[in-house]
């Protein structure tokens, strides 16, 4: 009788767990995957542009497919009984007439980056669910058509200003959420490539005599090194913040702030950094690190603080 009751107890354990009393409690599940890759993930056209776009149905040849397709579209196009997928076609094509191992198919998006904060996190949620919405109707297309592919679906948010590279002053979209367009890879995992980098080095403050914004001499071999560092890692940009004491009218250590920080950028730009790879704010008086009643804390606020982004 004592070896029947442990042989039952270890099929228990085997099928889930037990409390005290012996009795069977739900065992943890798989953990569900997320359709959001988390973060605002930093990719330049010219990315895209250096993957191989499969033309044909070898699966040796290539692995991912970049398309610029308008995936707001799918809802209607899905509607008709032969839809027009344009750009989209060699995706489809793909996926009616070669059954393979687990797809993913990625919808990005980017948030306008002239709208921030609160309003921009309101934005990033509407695009999630928008993106998300589109995906699922091309899901039930689909399975209505019977396609054996399993594709599992996923959203992500990106820079748009590192999306369209040097070309973002000329071609900036007034939308608020711009749908970038679909990636088509084999797996499960992400890609590194939409994986934004967490590895940025970080730089010292570039510091000012008050009231004036020039650079001094003694600064010029780290701004070499910043840009060499630009230079290698072209997908990066810098954020170049400027900071005053207290002394004088918040307008007059606004323009003193920005200018410093301009200043700065012309240094970089001279070095040979695009100026579409630096964003400059002016601060002023806010965020002091030093005491404004002593001549050395007032040296420690002048400045210009670098954020590799």
């Amino acid at each position: 009788m004592k070896k029947i009751l442990l042989i039952a107890l270890s099929l228990l354990l085997v099928a889930g767990t037990v409390d005290a009393q012996g009795n069977k409690t739900k065992s943890k599940g798989k953990k569900k995957d997320t359709p959001v890759i988390a973060g605002k993930q930093k990719i330049r056209e010219v990315d895209y542009l250096t993957f191989d776009k499969f033309t044909t149905f070898s699966s040796k040849k290539t692995d991912l497919y970049y398309t610029p397709f308008d995936y707001s579209k799918l809802p209607e196009l899905t509607k008709k009984p032969v839809p027009a997928w344009g750009e989209m076609q060699p995706v489809m094509n793909y996926l009616e007439k070669v059954s393979r191992a687990t797809m993913t198919m990625c919808a990005i998006y980017a948030v306008n980056p002239d709208i921030e904060g609160k309003e921009h996190d309101r934005l990033a949620d509407q695009g999630r669910k928008e993106a998300l919405e589109c995906l699922n109707a091309l899901a039930a297309w689909m399975k209505k058509k019977e396609w054996r592919n399993k594709v599992q679906y996923k959203v992500a948010e990106v820079d748009y200003r590192y999306f369209k590279g040097a070309n973002y002053y000329n071609e900036q979209s007034s939308d608020e959420v711009i749908h970038t367009g679909l990636l088509l890879y084999f797996g499960s995992k992400k890609k590194a490539i939409i994986a934004a980098d967490t590895t940025s080095r970080t730089f010292t403050d570039i510091k000012f005599f008050p009231h004036d914004a020039t650079i001094v001499e003694s600064w010029n071999t780290m701004l070499d090194e910043l840009s060499d560092y630009l230079k290698e890692n072209d997908r990066k940009g810098v954020l170049l913040s400027g900071y005053t004491d207290n002394q004088g009218t918040d307008e007059y250590c606004m323009g003193l702030s920005r200018q410093r920080a301009v200043e700065v950028k012309k240094a970089l730009q001279m070095r040979g950094i695009d100026a579409n790879r630096i964003e400059v704010e002016a601060l002023g008086t806010a965020n002091p690190i030093g005491d404004n009643e002593t001549y050395e804390g007032r040296i420690q606020n002048n400045r210009v603080s670098i954020k590799i982004q």
